[in-house]
């Protein structure tokens, strides 16, 4: 069999779902950019590779996915960092004309150019962890331009560097002063004017909105959904984060790709998630920023068997994060996952909640070559550290 890379003398986690996913004498090969083997030395077809690799024992995984990021924006909130320090509540700062709004005066005054510029460095500090996928939220220009400028930057950051961009229309993200006390004329312009040209543009590839007392209603985000759905757009939905709207409930009824934050999450909410297969996406990142006591119920989540992703939701406001390895060893402490489950959430689980898990987020053939290869005695290694980066190389597509 031909191929234009075999990686050897590996051990690898495949993360495929239902298999112990540990072989201890791998190798991966490649061609055309596609995995056509991974696994056992021993079982491999004979393979006629133009490049051959040793690994020297290195582990291999797939390449680590950030599944919920705030990536385009402009400015940072540090001012508010020591306003919550002072005791203000993220509610009363948002209130106060801060969080959401206050990063949206100066996106509107960014340029294209000038919001890839910003963005590149924190993805950049993704790609040196591993990360082969990323996705990119718009909702810092709750304008039509501004929203359309930042999935063209975002999709921008796909062609700057060798990553998978996966872009998301969040103009449901908080209600925009132009708009103030209307926020069913806001959702309308929404559904009938930015989701049709987002669509006929190719800008997204999912919409989400922000279902919360300081968002909007789940009926608001029914209409919202509705509108994606007619145009054939998957859904994701930010939801009991700070209070229980029933955005879970939602989402599944949506059949939503994920629902992100799940604070206060409730059984109904659980259940729901269950029989929709929506993937849970938690955010510990958000969680130890803002110094929130409320965890996401993962024991219950893990009884239903929910799906369960880790991401870093990067944005400036409550988790200006960039490091995945770290969301991993915070989604252990303090949310109490398990090394794999730690795993499983930064790849075959993230890859689901973007609605990518035929493509990449396991090692096996017919997935997208994205691999990790560490320089560790065992993937714990990967969650258990802070602050230590053990990545020996980085590939994508095969390359």
């Amino acid at each position: 069999m031909r191929c234009d890379t075999v990686w050897k003398d590996a051990r690898l986690a495949t993360l495929i779902a239902g298999d112990p996913g540990i072989v201890d004498h791998g190798i991966v090969a490649a061609k055309d950019g596609d995995i056509i083997y991974a696994g056992p030395a021993a079982d491999a077809p004979m393979l006629d590779a133009r490049h051959s690799i040793g690994c020297d024992g290195r582990w291999i995984t797939p390449g680590l996915i950030d599944c919920h990021t705030h990536l385009i924006h402009a400015g940072n909130r540090a001012h508010e960092f020591e306003l919550r320090l002072a005791g203000a509540s993220y509610e009363q700062i948002a209130r106060a004309g801060g969080g959401i709004v206050s990063t949206m005066h100066a996106t509107r005054a960014a340029t294209q150019d000038g919001l890839v510029a910003s963005a590149l460095p924190r993805l950049d500090a993704l790609l040196a962890e591993g990360v082969t996928t990323v996705e990119v939220k718009s909702g810092y220009g709750l304008d039509i331009e501004t929203e359309l400028r930042m999935l063209r930057a975002a999709r921008q950051l796909g062609e700057a560097r060798a990553v998978r961009i996966a872009t998301t229309f969040l103009g449901a993200h908080a209600l925009p002063p132009e708009y103030a006390d209307d926020a069913d004329g806001y959702i309308a312009m929404l559904c009938d004017v930015l989701v049709p040209r987002i669509v006929a543009l190719g800008l997204a590839d999912a919409v989400d909105g922000f279902c919360e007392g300081i968002g909007f209603t789940p009926a608001q985000i029914g209409r919202l959904f509705a509108a994606a759905a007619s145009h054939k757009l998957p859904v994701k939905l930010h939801a009991e984060q700070l209070s229980n709207s029933h955005g879970a409930r939602l989402a599944a009824d949506h059949r939503a790709l994920s629902a992100d934050h799940l604070e206060y999450l409730d059984e109904d909410g659980i259940a729901a998630l269950a029989r929709s297969g929506t993937v849970a996406t938690v955010l510990p990142g958000a969680f130890y920023f803002m110094n929130e006591t409320r965890r996401p119920p993962i024991d219950a989540l893990r009884d239903r068997q929910v799906p369960i992703a880790l991401a870093t939701d990067c944005n400036p406001g409550t988790s200006p994060l960039t490091s995945i390895l770290l969301v991993m060893n915070r989604g252990a402490t303090l949310f109490h996952l398990t090394v794999e489950e730690c795993l499983a959430g930064v790849t075959r689980n993230a890859a689901r909640a973007l609605g990518l898990g035929h493509r990449i987020g396991t090692l096996e053939a017919g997935k997208r070559c994205d691999l990790a290869i560490w320089d560790i005695e065992r993937p714990a290694e990967l969650v258990y550290r802070m602050g230590y980066n053990p990545l020996h190389a980085r590939i994508w597509s095969g390359q």
